[in-house]
């Protein structure tokens, strides 16, 4: 229990410096390191042909978003399948498979790495470098910068700009993704993690047996898998073998490498409304009391910040109580075989790292939507695997690269409108009206993610082909398709891997599910922000509802949860509760 505390505290103190950092990024605000990061983006932009001062309307924003994205879909694809040339290809890889193909260039553009792979065995180093590594760059920068143009939206200090695209997408590939990565890539090597291109080592083991041990430029990945919030490993194993993980000082760098910059994100978006309140005061000659630093959280998160980062802190613990505890009771089946169940679950975990800080890692890595793992997933107890299934479903639990936040805003305008109706007044966030027009794109928005997961796991159980993947009979094979969508439609890419995916079905469902849970979502989401640009702000009445209260956090998480209640429930009852409840019977 300690270390799980001491975890979440020094995260709170690391992340209120890197928000401040990715806010003044956000806001064009000046940074310590300009004279050095003004220079290099300059040289991009010229060799680009870009204008980085050229302003865009949501519209123009998803295009351009949409279109960078679909040319990196095209020659990643095509990398993959010609990876078979000897160029960077020591251990003389094969080309992938079309269906294959498909699945993983949707997968890392989409920020999801799902892999129905092993990457030390199906791709070649150059696929590693090209195509791997350099779309958790692209995709990772692609959802900040979506989140980023979202934020200037709903602050409103334009009525038809939200940024520059490609401005946003260079200024965070440079400033914050290849810094970040550069300083926890040499920790991870410092720590053991390979970064070469060398072949594969085969050894003599104790048993006279022969082991291949994977070589390769892990490092580089290992980072921007986590920092990006991107997922998926160099090797199959993924962060639970000692090659891409092999000490508790790797497995802290890497959890609080996925964990910075989606908290970091809230605090850009706290701050950039309390920067627009300020200005719409002292414009009216008003006092700022209400805009500015009354307490200290305040003054570090921005009011709004805070209370949307309060209620995803709120959702994480919860779900990260109830791993720790299902975990720590051990399984009762292995108990009346005689096993010792002292140290809680052991099953499919590092016991360097023990329940704690498995139970630790398996809610970061899918509240967060990283989808990296440093145990197995498909061995956890049903309630165990319940927690990061529901917080995958939600999505609204931190997320990644600036997802998390603007779901949940979405639970937020859905809230102050349903508050809005039980006192009869026009609901109003973030000082303007929330009319017809934004409560039918945020329903849109928010009835996509379930539709996808149950719609494609309705068609896995009521198909041969879908059947053909369950390794498991009953109800934790239930878990498995509804695990594996569920992890597609909120970009994840972890997975219960006793489920045989690398099929025809299998890759096609799942990278159609990760196509429109990733993109669907980020246009309609824009176009939210491109509505609220328009409209005008509203004074506060005596019967305006703040959102900035410390009451406002507890009205989102129940808001949250009684959805996933109607959406969610009664198919996790036929999963992993009926699982639950037929072991411990």
């Amino acid at each position: 229990m300690l270390q799980l505390v001491l975890t979440i505290l020094i995260y709170l103190i690391l992340v209120i410096p890197v928000g401040s950092y990715l806010y003044h990024i956000a806001a064009g605000k000046h940074t310590f390191a300009d004279p050095v990061f003004d220079r290099v983006d300059a040289t991009v932009y010229k060799l680009s042909g870009v204008d980085p001062q050229k302003s865009m309307d949501w519209k123009k924003y998803a295009m351009a978003l949409l279109g960078t994205n679909a040319v990196m879909i095209l020659l990643g694809y095509i990398i993959l399948r010609i990876q078979s040339l000897p160029f960077l290809n020591p251990n003389a890889v094969g080309a992938m498979e079309e269906s294959l193909s498909f699945n993983t260039i949707i997968s890392f553009m989409t920020n999801t790495n799902l892999q129905h792979y092993s990457g030390e065995t199906g791709l070649s180093y150059l696929s590693q470098m090209l195509v791997i590594t350099f779309m958790m760059f692209v995709s990772a920068a692609s959802g900040y910068a979506a989140c980023v143009a979202f934020i200037r939206g709903l602050a409103g200090k334009s009525t038809n700009n939200v940024g520059n695209f490609y401005s946003d997408l260079v200024r965070i590939t440079t400033r914050i993704l290849l810094p970040f990565s550069i300083v926890g890539g040499l920790l991870l090597v410092w720590q053991g993690v390979p970064q070469n291109l060398s072949g594969n080592v085969v050894v003599d083991t104790i048993e006279g047996t022969k082991q291949i041990i994977a070589q390769g430029p892990v490092a580089a990945l290992e980072i921007i898998k986590h920092l990006g919030t991107n997922g998926g490993g160099f090797i199959g194993a993924n962060s639970a073998t000692p090659i891409e993980n092999p000490t508790i000082l790797t497995n802290m760098i890497e959890l609080y490498s996925m964990m910075l910059l989606p908290g970091a994100c809230v605090i850009t978006f706290g701050k950039m409304v309390r920067d627009r309140k300020a200005e719409m005061k002292e414009a009216n000659a008003v006092s700022a009391s209400h805009t500015g630093a009354g307490s200290l959280t305040a003054r570090f998160f921005g009011r709004e910040g805070r209370t949307i980062f309060a209620a995803m802190g709120i959702l994480f613990v919860i779900g990260l109580s109830l791993c720790f505890f299902a975990e720590s009771q051990g399984n009762p089946a292995l108990a009346n075989a005689g096993l010792s169940q002292s140290m809680g679950s052991m099953e499919g975990k590092e016991v360097r790292f023990g329940v704690a800080q498995s139970a630790m890692f398996t809610t970061t890595t899918t509240s967060f939507t990283t989808g990296t793992v440093n145990n197995m997933h498909d061995t956890l107890t049903p309630l165990g695997g319940l927690v990061p299934m529901l917080h995958m479903m939600l999505n609204v639990v931190f997320g990644g690269k600036g997802v998390g936040l603007m779901n949940m805003i979405m639970y937020a305008i859905l809230a102050v409108f349903i508050c809005g109706l039980m006192i009869g007044r026009t609901p109003e966030y973030l000082g303007k009206k929330i009319e017809g027009r934004e409560m039918k794109l945020t329903a849109l928005c928010i009835i996509i993610h379930p539709f996808l997961i149950l719609t494609f796991s309705a068609l896995a159980v009521g198909t041969q082909a879908g059947l053909e993947g369950i390794t498991n009979p009953g109800f934790h094979g239930l878990s498995q398709v509804l695990y594996e969508f569920a992890s597609s439609a909120a970009n994840n890419g972890s997975g219960f891997e006793g489920l045989a995916d690398n099929t025809m079905f299998w890759n096609i469902t799942t990278g159609l599910v990760m196509f429109f849970g990733r993109y669907l979502s980020i246009v309609i989401q824009l176009a939210i922000a491109g509505s609220f640009m328009k409209k005008k702000f509203v004074n506060d009445t005596a019967g305006s509802l703040h959102t900035d209260t410390a009451a406002f956090p507890f009205i989102l998480v129940v808001v949250v949860y009684i959805f996933a209640a109607l959406t969610f429930f009664p198919v996790l009852a036929l999963g992993p509760i009926a699982e639950h409840l037929v072991l411990w019977a």
